[in-house]
């Protein structure tokens, strides 16, 4: 007779760091001096960080191994090519612009193939994404299915194009004002959700219709290629290897924020197939981030991004990492707490809007609960709504998105299960409490992405 088996993290533990427990008291004032805002919190004051999964992974033995095996020359590190030879293993793009990390790539190509007036699609703007974009000229245009903009729908790829939505961008600004299509997988504002890879066949067809190149924001590529392989009909028995380096196929460039997948503290990339559009970017690394060959790291951060990308397409891992975040999401489920559906891959994202019925969005209460999390029980976890939206630059006004989140991201091979019991028993006491919270008022804005340094008082 079969019988149903737990599994079990595809590593075991050789070094810890302490974590402390603070004090409410002392919460309460941390929370105060950060002005409301996690960001602001000092490391030392949280007990348990999900406040993103960017740069936040353990790394491997293998990959503190590689730490010692950097080769600092200024110019041709061999580290430089073992990472090249292994981005166009695992991906295939044909070349490859190291970065400090994944905004300094999506810098570079803003700069290079957008100019003044034009139109970027998207499946849903991510912040950094969005302001270099603007910041080259351009205007971001959320072409995402509406599924993706609802936190009850349960369609399994709210990361999908609206190709009705695409095509008639096209047709009403003309071709030659769209560079490129922007792609992410998986999709973050919409609570970590995939594209499929039907849908992303189908707007590679469109985009070749009209001589448009699509520009892969690749930073969780293994997550989103797992969705695939669970809940695509002809996946379930490739390896998520393989259904990666086909996703990477349909696109002609990729920005790597290799922080999140590739399991590495610092670092990212530009990969290119196009050679023209690869010598303009690599001429202008040298401007902004550095040599060709190191572009912004050192030789033994790009020794142990190789390493990352290599553990990083195996089933075992990927099937550990993003059951882990399934885990925490089914107990908040069970507890009756009203998260985006599905269950993202790199995080769970609470419905502010519906956990605090009672706070009209320029309370801002997705920032609210992200603090309120914090003085019950030291888990810093984000905001992702009015805060992160920002301003129409039109009209001066709070942009309204119809999602109002907290993130609870989960580093990767960082915490147990017992963590992730612990984070779920304070959302469901701060539930409990929640027609007793009041929001927030903003004191202080910063020009660009103010969801980083934004300070707050209670009304």
């Amino acid at each position: 007779m079969s019988r149903k088996r737990s599994w079990a993290e595809p590593y075991k533990i050789k070094m810890v760091e302490p974590v402390f427990m603070t004090t409410l008291e002392d919460r309460e004032k941390f929370i105060k001096e950060a002005g409301y805002n996690t960001f602001l919190l000092r490391s030392r004051d949280v007990y348990i960080d999900l406040l993103t999964d960017s740069g936040t992974s353990a790394m491997s033995d293998r990959q503190w191994a590689g730490i010692m095996m950097g080769d600092e020359a200024y110019a041709g590190s061999e580290n430089f090519y073992h990472l090249e030879s292994t981005i166009q293993d695992y991906y295939g793009y044909k070349f490859v612009v190291p970065t400090h990390q994944g905004r300094g790539a999506e810098h570079l190509i803003s700069q290079i193939l957008i100019k003044k007036g034009d139109f970027i699609p998207g499946n849903m703007y991510f912040t950094t994404t969005r302001l270099h974009q603007e910041l080259a000229g351009g205007t971001f245009v959320d072409v995402i299915i509406d599924e993706a903009h609802d936190s009850e729908s349960n369609f399994p790829f709210k990361g999908n194009i609206d190709l009705n939505k695409l095509e008639n961008l096209i047709k009403e600004k003309g071709a030659d004002k769209i560079p490129y299509v922007s792609i992410a997988t998986t999709v973050n504002m919409a609570g970590g959700q995939p594209i499929s890879m039907a849908n992303l066949k189908e707007v590679r067809a469109l985009t070749n219709k009209y001589d448009i190149k699509i520009v892969h924001d690749m930073t969780r590529v293994a997550e989103n290629a797992y969705m695939i392989k669970l809940l695509e009909d002809g996946y379930a028995d490739k390896p998520v290897a393989e259904i990666i380096k086909e996703i990477c196929s349909l696109t002609d460039a990729a920005t790597m924020s290799s922080k999140k997948d590739a399991l590495v503290s610092i670092g990212g990339f530009l990969a290119i197939n196009d050679e023209d559009v690869f010598a303009e970017a690599r001429n202008l690394v040298v401007v902004y981030e550095g040599l060709h060959t190191y572009g912004g790291m050192a030789g033994r951060d790009m020794e142990a991004l190789a390493i990352g990308i290599t553990e990083s397409v195996q089933d075992d891992h990927i099937r550990a990492r993003v059951g882990q975040v399934r885990y925490l999401g089914e107990k908040l489920l069970d507890a009756g707490i009203p998260i985006v559906n599905p269950i993202g891959t790199h995080g769970i994202f609470i419905d502010a809007k519906k956990f605090l019925p009672h706070l009209s969005q320029d309370m801002f209460p997705a920032q609210t609960l992200a603090a309120e999390i914090y003085i019950d029980s030291g888990v810093r976890a984000m905001e992702r709504g009015v805060v992160s939206a920002g301003r129409n630059k039109e009209t001066g006004e709070h942009n309204y998105p119809n999602l109002e989140l907290v993130r609870l991201t989960i580093p990767r091979r960082v915490y147990t299960q017992a963590h992730m019991d612990v984070i779920a028993e304070s959302v469901q006491y701060v539930h409990e409490r929640r027609d007793q919270i009041n929001g927030l008022k903003m004191v202080f804005e910063p020009k660009y992405l103010r969801f980083f340094q934004a300070r707050f008082e209670k009304l």
